[in-house]
């Protein structure tokens, strides 16, 4: 326990150094290129609030959505160390079938077809 303890302390005590290092170093001279939104060099030309397309916002959540996924299944693999793995392996199954189902309805819809 005392070394855990001596752990954590060493932990709460580097990162606070860190954190007021982080705060307090850094030299802070704003001048008109810094408070300008642009520092690329090129001048605007129009807003720069366009709205996004809704096909942006789907594919963008269907990405997320996959990436969870691989997430979620990650700990199939280690189901054919228990002693009766079929319920598992029935949930990723299922699992796998119900994003396959929801990607092909999608697919139908049209709804990932970037161009109209």
């Amino acid at each position: 326990m005392n070394s855990l303890m001596t752990m954590m302390m060493l932990t709460l005590t580097m990162s606070s150094i860190m954190a007021m290092l982080a705060f307090w170093l850094p030299i802070i001279k704003p001048d008109s290129e810094k408070l300008s939104p642009y520092e690329c060099g090129f001048d605007p030309q129009g807003s720069a609030r366009l709205a996004f397309s809704i096909r942006f916002f789907l594919v963008a959540i269907l990405f997320l959505l996959f990436d969870l996924e691989i997430t979620l299944l990650l700990p199939s693999p280690w189901a054919t160390n228990i002693s009766h793995p079929e319920l598992t392996f029935l949930w990723t199954f299922l699992f796998i079938l119900l994003l396959t189902l929801g990607l092909i309805y999608e697919w139908l819809q049209g709804g990932l077809d970037w161009a109209e």
